[in-house]
């Protein structure tokens, strides 16, 4: 089997140094899949913006998500499923943040959210057990849950530091 080769980030001059270099995609793939908070951005019926922490898992390829049906998000994705998903730290002085823009897809196959549930117990620990029933995640502590993946069109990475800001951008897919 060949690998697939990494996509190659372009480095937009307007918002970096002079002497910025693009961020590399492994280390963009790397903050996604050790952050514990992704920011979701939906949009609402009329329009307004609906933005929410929660976790999620980065498999290489796509985020993943869940929501309650009742919740807002659920509501926002069911009328409009383009999303954005942001990681980083709340630093001006360091690190890489990362937006992943896509749109969000229910997932209802019963092998592949075991396969995302025992994800959530690697990363999150037991307290994120779920349950796969009738093609959701159901925990205890939170009824069912409808599971999304976003494979990401456009990614961007903004780096931080004194003499490191940079920005790059992937258009993927």
């Amino acid at each position: 089997m060949t690998a697939t080769p990494a996509p190659t980030g372009t480095l937009d001059a307007r918002y970096s140094r002079p002497d910025a270099r693009p961020s590399r995609w492994g280390e963009v793939s790397e903050v996604l899949d050790t952050a514990e908070t992704y920011w979701l951005s939906t949009v609402r019926s009329d329009g307004r913006p609906h933005v929410t922490p929660l976790i999620g898992i980065w498999d290489g390829t796509s985020l993943y998500f869940s929501t309650g049906d009742r919740e807002q998000k659920a509501h926002n994705l069911a009328t409009n499923p383009n999303v954005s998903l942001t990681t980083g730290n709340n630093a001006l002085q360091g690190g890489l943040d990362v937006v992943a823009e896509g749109t969000a897809v229910r997932i209802g196959d019963p092998g592949r959210l075991a396969s995302l549930a025992a994800a959530w117990v690697g990363k999150y620990g037991e307290v994120w057990r779920f349950e796969v029933r009738d093609g959701d995640f159901w925990h205890e502590g939170g009824g069912l849950a409808g599971v999304y993946e976003v494979t990401p069109t456009r990614v961007f990475a903004f780096r931080k530091g004194d003499d490191r800001f940079a920005q790059t951008g992937w258009r993927l897919g």
